[in-house]
């Protein structure tokens, strides 16, 4: 996960947290977890609407938008951030 989501991340959650601390936890928590555990086949996401590039895609969490680039040559994937509403990465 790179620098950029867990700063995305971490603003979510404090958004979150203003209201329902307890939810911007468990939030945070399915998150993560959700993403490990779905990682595992990153082709079966949606091709990415911010990227032209077949290697990058969309997850879709809670109306949130993670993305995620694939290095096919490293066997890497990166999370690149999340967002929510925006038009632009």
């Amino acid at each position: 996960m790179t620098i950029d989501f867990n700063y995305d991340l971490n603003n979510i959650v404090h958004f979150i947290s203003k209201d329902k601390p307890i939810a911007a936890r468990k939030f945070k928590n399915d998150l993560i977890e959700k993403i490990k555990k779905n990682l595992i086949n990153p082709f079966h996401f949606k091709k990415s609407i911010y990227f032209e590039d077949e290697l990058y895609r969309d997850y879709i969490f809670k109306g949130y938008t993670v993305v995620v680039k694939m290095d096919s040559e490293n066997e890497t994937v990166f999370v690149l951030g999340i967002l929510k509403n925006k038009k632009i990465f």
